[in-house]
């Protein structure tokens, strides 16, 4: 399996942007399409966007649609999440995932990185 990683939460006033990175490393990068999910206090986890394994497709949740962009560069095993207009309601831990090719489920999951938006 691949393991991921995430970095770039943080504290952010509304109206602002971060940028998430989730790094893989184990497998081949390639052979996963990536996804961004995010989970807020009380509530359950919640898909965010999603980008196939040549970046050819990409899929953004409707509460986050032209705001918040996904991109990854497999030169460098990197997943992307470009988080701009950021909302109070943003505020939640964000989570990679991979999906391995062929399969339904993501299969392997970052630990998390949070994400707190202040109005």
């Amino acid at each position: 399996q691949v393991q991921l990683v995430e970095s770039g939460g943080g504290l952010v006033q509304a109206g602002g942007s971060l940028r998430l990175s989730c790094a893989a490393s184990g497998r081949a990068f390639t052979i996963y399409n990536m996804g961004w999910f995010r989970q807020a206090p009380g509530k359950e986890r919640e898909f965010v966007a999603r980008i196939d394994w040549s970046s050819a497709s990409t899929y953004n949740a409707d509460s986050v649609k032209g705001r918040f962009t996904i991109s990854r560069d497999n030169a460098k095993n990197t997943v992307y999440l470009q988080m701009n207009s950021l909302k109070p309601e943003d505020t939640a831990i964000y989570y990679c995932a991979a999906q391995r090719l062929g399969r339904n489920e993501y299969t392997s999951w970052g630990q998390g990185t949070q994400v707190t938006v202040s109005s």
